[in-house]
């Protein structure tokens, strides 16, 4: 009896032990589907594309990202000059024409971003002119130009005069003229601005101008580029007060 009871606990640990391993060999086998185990402190990428995201019906890509202004850009080409820049110019200027010929060669040029950096440029180079700043004009001006403010600052350090520039507001930024010439472009801004500026012989005392009085200031200035450089800076090339 106690033979027949062991033997028959025997078959039966034999069987679990048999369809625990079946079960084990069906249940626990991978696919190649699987997900990987989920980390909830894992850093998510948002919005991953799949490799078949944005094809058409056609088999072709539309989720190229286009810069805005370039030739393959259909949005851009579609769009009336007179719309695109209608806060820059009127829309029969030939201000316009001028501003598509530069963009024509360089896709990235825009004329309100080039408005902001004219402005500081205007401000810098009067400030450094006053402080006889030889270094900082020598890299915003054309050498005419630079030639021409420098004899300017030269002269009068041998009188012993310096000069105090303050600026109050720049008032008005406005481009006045756009023109391409081959690779050469010029882009001509009309200015007014606020400004304190006086001129004081080697005894303090002002020779020109005021240092307290506020003075309206109107100048027409015409910035230069070769298109396609490498290099990004546009350059003085010439100046006038406006009448």
């Amino acid at each position: 009896m106690q033979n027949s009871f062991d033997m028959t606990t025997l078959v039966f640990l034999a069987l679990a032990v048999f369809v625990a391993w079946k079960l084990r060999s069906v249940l626990g086998q991978k696919t190649g589907h699987e997900k990987p185990p989920v980390d909830p402190f894992a850093r998510r990428e948002s919005g991953a594309p799949r490799q078949d995201a944005g094809q058409g019906q056609d088999g072709r890509r539309d989720n190229v990202i286009r810069l805005p202004g370039a030739a393959n850009d259909p949005a851009a080409g579609a769009a009336p000059a007179a719309d695109r820049w209608k806060d820059i110019a009127p829309a029969d200027s030939p201000i316009i024409a001028g501003i598509d010929a530069v963009v024509k060669q360089e896709p990235s040029f825009d004329p309100r971003g080039f408005l902001v950096g004219a402005k500081s440029a205007y401000e810098t180079i009067v400030t450094a002119f006053a402080r006889g700043d030889r270094k900082t004009l020598k890299g915003l001006l054309a050498k005419e130009v630079y030639e021409g403010f420098e004899m300017a600052i030269t002269e009068r350090e041998k009188r012993g005069e310096k000069a105090e520039s303050s600026f109050v507001s720049i008032d008005k930024a406005e481009i006045t003229a756009v023109e391409v010439k081959g690779k050469t472009a010029q882009v001509t801004i009309a200015f007014d601005s606020q400004l304190i500026s006086a001129v004081r012989d080697a005894q303090g005392v002002v020779v020109d101008g005021s240092a307290e009085a506020v003075s309206e200031v109107n100048d027409i200035w015409t910035f230069s580029r070769q298109l396609g450089s490498r290099d990004p800076n546009w350059l003085l090339v010439a100046t006038e007060s406006a009448a």
